[in-house]
């Protein structure tokens, strides 16, 4: 991961932009000296949010478990063949 500064994102945008070549390129864009902004290409965002999604399922199915929210194998079969 790289770290740029807002002036030069503004002077080099293009450049900068089609430097994320890799899905595992990123810039961290600063302001002040503090972190502003995130810069990656859309595929590692893809990435990220179908992460995020497994993620939040299974998190999701444990809850569901932990409330006893669940179904035999049998049963669940059952539902499906309707």
């Amino acid at each position: 991961m790289r770290t740029d500064r807002v002036t030069p994102l503004k002077r080099k945008a293009t450049e900068i932009i089609a430097g994320l070549d890799s899905a595992q390129d990123s810039v961290l864009i600063t302001q002040h000296g503090n972190p502003a902004a995130y810069l990656m290409t859309i595929e590692t965002l893809d990435t990220l949010n179908r992460r995020v999604g497994i993620q939040q399922g299974i998190v999701r199915g444990e809850r569901a478990i932990e409330e006893g929210r669940i179904v035999t194998h049998a049963e669940a079969k059952k539902r499906l063949l309707r």
